[in-house]
């Protein structure tokens, strides 16, 4: 007979939710002086769960905040979107962005609603359940989010303020408005400062014969062809098995390297030491840390490769390295590659991002003054990488940081919460371990910020209290005794 719990239901652990906040007394109230109530603290670019989580920890520290999302209510991020694997990478028990707070977990909502049985028997989290999570997760919390704003230019000013322009999509017409902020966060995921990459050949061919893995592209419109996945990582394996579960007619997964890796090296340093000591690295550790696990690159999931080695029409080709292609007479595509031509209809890229303003016009008034870490730190021979070259070089606040001091006030109130941050900050602005943390380094520092910028406000503030503590009738004041002369010889004193 079965002695674990039975679900509680989502009712009961938000009332718990709720009292765990009373008992903690979260959220303070705000603080910070509204100089312009039109002016916020700080807006958030970006719901997904990098968003979610830094709005929930101002909030708690009394910041008043509000998220910006292009997307549908839901949609933020590439949870129900473009990701495209059975489940999470992670490992289930990871907390995520639940910020301390056992009934904020994932495990938590699913117990609640599946039990503890149902806890044990699960292996993964499933992709579309933690996109469910998040919904609960905004919506338990009250975050402010503004869906299908689409932000058309982050603009400092020399007033302490920075200016977006926005495009209300979900209106009809689409309406422009402004919004101040004193302080604004990117926290556009893995693509935050650029996007897709794909190799120059690709832009020869026909825009309907290829996609990116990161693209919206239908696993059905795939059926009956021949699918050709450059890469070997997780997106390649998840864009492959999309392919093949949607009846293509073949897959050949073209992979450059002669192996795939075998074991994920940032496990090997996902512990609190990292999490809490890589900022403060020197230059050069920073650099050997983020260059290892470039180089010896992330396996993809055992249960992934499964998902695509299972399928008899699936076709594995190591050493395999992609130099072009081009549209035969047929229609067909050929493509060059090392062990010779290739036939296939449709090319899907799963080739990562890279860092790319010119892809992300809204950045274009920040990105020419940028500094990057280029510009502060070049690489022991050998050690060198384009990719970490091109990162954006980030103060302790995740801020921005000019080349030139001075040409572009203001610039150091845009702060980088995303993937681009790795390397002057580590992994808090987006990997599931670490973005509770993350979130929370940031939020504290943007209190200790707006508390800085304000502190004359706050001392006067602190002058005009007023409220007492006592009222005067606590105490009866006390006649005060007469002085006697001390004892000063032994006989007195036993007199």
């Amino acid at each position: 007979m079965s002695t674990a719990p039975s679900p509680t239901g989502l009712s009961a652990l938000e009332a718990r939710l709720q009292q765990d906040l009373q008992w903690l007394c979260l959220p303070a109230k705000p603080w910070v002086p509204q100089h312009d109530p039109a002016v916020l603290d700080v807006a958030i670019i970006g719901g997904g769960m990098a968003g979610l989580a830094l709005s929930a920890s101002l909030r708690h520290l009394g910041v008043r905040n509000r998220i910006y999302d292009q997307a549908p209510a839901g949609y933020e991020g590439p949870w129900a979107t473009t990701a495209r694997m059975e489940t999470l990478r992670s490992p289930k028990e990871l907390t995520g962005p639940a910020l301390g707070l056992a009934s904020l977990t994932f495990r938590a909502w699913f117990e609640a609603q599946f039990g503890l049985a149902a806890w044990d028997a699960l292996d993964k989290i499933p992709r579309l359940q933690w996109a469910d999570y998040l919904r609960w997760y905004r919506q338990v919390l009250d975050l402010d989010v503004q869906n299908q704003h689409r932000v058309k230019a982050v603009l400092p000013q020399p007033d302490g303020t920075v200016t977006l322009a926005l495009l209300n999509e979900a209106a009809s017409p689409a309406q422009a408005l402004t919004v101040r902020a004193r302080h604004v966060v990117l926290a556009t995921g893995r693509d935050g400062l650029g996007g897709a990459w794909v190799p120059d050949w690709a832009h020869q061919l026909p825009r309907d014969r290829w996609h990116h893995s990161s693209d919206v592209w239908d696993g059905e419109s795939l059926r009956g062809l021949r699918v050709a996945v450059v890469g070997g990582g997780s997106s390649a394996m998840d864009a492959a098995a999309t392919a093949l579960e949607h009846g293509a007619q073949r897959v050949d997964l073209l992979i450059r390297r002669t192996d795939l890796p075998r074991i994920n090296k940032g496990k090997g340093a996902g512990h609190p030491g990292m999490i809490h000591g890589y900022p403060s690295l020197p230059d050069e550790w920073k650099w050997r840390f983020r260059h290892y696990i470039n180089v010896q690159q992330v396996p993809p999931p055992h249960g992934s490769t499964l998902r695509v080695s299972r399928h008899a029409n699936a076709h594995f080709h190591l050493g395999t390295p992609v130099k072009g292609a081009e549209v035969r007479a047929d229609g067909a595509l050929k493509l060059d590659t090392g062990k010779g031509p290739l036939a296939a209809d449709v090319v899907l890229f799963s080739t990562g991002f890279r860092t790319n303003w010119a892809l992300r016009p809204e950045f274009a008034a920040i990105a020419p003054h940028v500094r990057q870490w280029s510009d502060r730190y070049q690489a022991p021979a050998g050690l060198e990488d384009a990719e970490l070259d091109q990162s954006p070089d980030l103060g302790p606040l995740f801020e921005f940081q000019p080349k030139t001091p001075g040409a572009l006030p203001g610039l150091e109130r845009v702060h980088c919460f995303c993937y681009a941050a790795a390397l002057s900050q580590g992994a808090g602005a987006g990997d599931i371990p670490q973005i509770s943390d993350g979130a929370q380094r940031l939020a504290r520092g943007l209190a200790a910020e707006l508390l800085k910028e304000d502190a004359a406000l706050h001392f006067a503030a602190m002058e005009r209290y007023a409220d007492p503590e006592l009222d005067g009738e606590e105490w009866t004041p006390a006649s005060f005794p007469a002085y006697e002369e001390a004892a000063t010889d032994a006989t007195q004193v036993a007199a």
